[in-house]
C-alpha cells in the first residue's frame, strides 16, 4: 500500500492516530526522505547531522548517483527503486534553481555471453514489466559506437533510468524539508545509554533533545554510534570514483549520447559526463575497512591505474584523458548488502536504517516512506531487512 493509502486510514477513520515526534540522526538519502515521510504523516521531525546535509565525507555527499532497477533475482530492490524514480523525479520539478537534479541518460548493462546476473536481472525485469531494450552486437555497436563493446554479445538498456545529482539532491530536499517546519541542526549524537523505551538524546556538545521516536540513519557512522550490536554487522570500506576529462568540442560522452553503465564482471560503473565534471568511473569492489571521520581521503595510484586501463578498454578516445577530479568516499557494507531497517532490540522507540551498502542512495525515497509507516503505522519489517537477518562473515550477494 501506498504512504497516501495509509495516511487516509489514520487521518479518516474512526480513531485517531497520535503522531509521534521523532528525531532522525543523519541528513543523508535515507535519513531525509525519512524526515519527509514523517512530516507528510503529521509528525514535528528533528533531522540532525554531525556535518549538515550533502557534506563531503557522507556517503550522500558526491556529485551524482545512479539509479538503476536491475538487480539480478532479487526484485524487491528493483521494486523499491521504481518507486524511489518518482519521488527525485518529483523533486527535480518542485526545485527551482534552474539546475536539474534528474538526467535521464538511461542505463547500460554490460556483461559476456552467458553471465548469470545479466541473465536473472532480464528475467526480473520482464516478469516486472519494468522498461527495457535489448540490443545485440551490431545494434550496441550503432548505438554507441565511441564505446567498445567487442566483448559483449549482447547488452541491457534501462531506457527509464538515469543520474541523480546527489549532493544537490540531499540538499535541495533539506532546505524543502526546513520550509516544512522540520528542525535542521548540526551536531553529533552519542548512543543511548538507558535500556529499554528513551526519551531523549545527548549531543557531545551536551545538548538534549527530546522526542518520543528516534531513527539512527547515520550509514558509515551506524556501527561506532552502536558498536556492540552493529560493530560487525556493518562494515564501512573506502571507495573510490574518478572523473576523467572529455575533449574538447566533443559531446559522444555527455548524457545525451552515453547512458550511464554497469560493467558488472569488470567491477566498474560510472555516469556521463553530467555539467561538464568529466566522465565518472567507480570501483565497486570492496576496499579497506575505513573511518568516515578520520581516514585519509587523498586518491591512491592503484585505484587511477586500474581505472585508466579499464577506461582505455572501454572508451578508447579518453585513453590518454587527463584525471580532472576524484574522491573518496565509503561504503556501508552488511553482510549480504542487504538493508538493515529494523527496530533496535534494546530500545522499543529507536529504529535503525542503513547498511546501503553501495546501491542505497537511489533507494533513499521508498525507504524514508517504509520507515515513516513501521513508525506511525507498526508495520512489520520485511525479514530481508531485519537485524536478525544479519551476519558477520561477508558473503555479498546484492549488487
Amino acid at each position: 500500500m501506498s504512504l497516501c493509502g495509509w495516511l487516509g486510514r489514520i487521518v479518516g477513520g474512526p480513531t485517531i492516530t497520535i503522531v509521534p515526534d521523532v528525531i532522525v540522526v543523519g541528513s543523508g538519502a535515507f535519513g531525509a526522505w525519512t524526515a519527509h515521510y514523517l512530516t507528510e504523516a503529521g509528525a514535528r521531525v528533528t533531522l540532525i547531522d554531525a556535518y549538515g546535509p550533502g557534506n563531503s565525507r557522507s556517503s550522500s555527499g558526491d556529485e551524482s548517483r545512479i539509479l538503476r532497477c536491475g538487480y539480478g533475482k532479487d526484485e524487491i530492490y528493483s521494486r523499491l527503486a521504481r518507486r524511489s524514480r518518482e519521488d527525485w523525479i518529483g523533486l527535480g520539478r518542485r526545485h527551482d534553481s534552474g539546475l536539474p537534479l534528474w538526467h535521464p541518460s538511461g542505463v547500460l548493462w554490460l556483461a559476456p555471453d552467458g553471465d548469470r546476473y545479466m541473465a536473472d536481472t532480464l528475467a526480473t525485469l520482464k516478469g516486472g514489466d519494468y522498461a527495457i531494450e535489448l540490443l545485440d552486437r551490431a545494434a550496441l555497436a550503432h548505438r554507441y559506437p565511441h564505446i567498445a563493446t567487442h566483448d559483449v554479445t549482447h547488452a541491457l538498456v534501462e531506457p527509464e533510468c538515469g543520474v541523480i545529482m546527489a549532493r544537490r539532491s540531499i540538499q535541495a530536499l533539506s532546505a524543502e524539508l526546513a520550509s516544512k517546519g522540520v528542525l535542521l541542526r548540526r551536531g553529533r549524537i552519542e548512543k543511548p545509554v538507558t535500556p529499554g523505551h528513551i526519551s531523549s538524546l545527548r549531543t557531545s556538545e551536551g545538548d538534549v533533545l527530546s522526542a518520543d521516536s528516534f531513527v539512527f540513519a547515520c550509514g558509515a557512522w551506524l556501527p561506532a554510534v552502536f558498536p556492540e550490536l552493529l560493530g560487525e554487522r556493518i562494515t564501512p570500506t573506502r571507495q573510490v570514483v574518478m572523473y576523467f576529462g572529455t575533449p574538447a568540442g566533443d559531446d559522444r560522452f555527455t548524457a545525451a549520447h552515453t547512458p550511464a553503465w554497469v560493467d558488472f564482471v569488470s567491477g566498474i560503473y560510472g555516469v556521463p559526463d553530467v555539467e561538464g565534471r568529466g566522465l565518472k568511473v567507480g570501483i565497486d569492489t570492496h576496499g579497506p575497512r575505513f573511518d568516515p571521520d578520520t581516514s585519509d581521503r587523498t586518491i591512491d595510484h592503484a585505484s587511477i591505474d586500474r581505472a585508466r586501463a579499464w577506461l582505455g578498454s572501454r572508451f578508447p578516445a579518453l585513453a590518454d584523458a587527463p584525471l580532472v577530479e576524484a574522491r573518496v568516499c565509503q561504503y556501508e557494507n552488511t553482510s549480504s548488502g542487504d538493508f538493515l531497517i529494523d527496530r533496535h532490540p534494546d530500545h522499543d522507540n529507536v529504529w535503525l536504517a542503513g547498511g546501503g551498502s553501495g546501491h542505497g542512495f537511489k533507494h533513499g525515497p521508498a525507504v524514508g516512506e517504509y520507515v515513516a509507516r513501521l513508525i506511525v503505522a507498526g508495520d512489520t519489517t520485511e525479514p530481508v531487512f531485519a537485524l536478525e537477518a544479519k551476519g558477520t562473515v561477508a558473503q555479498r550477494a546484492v549488487y
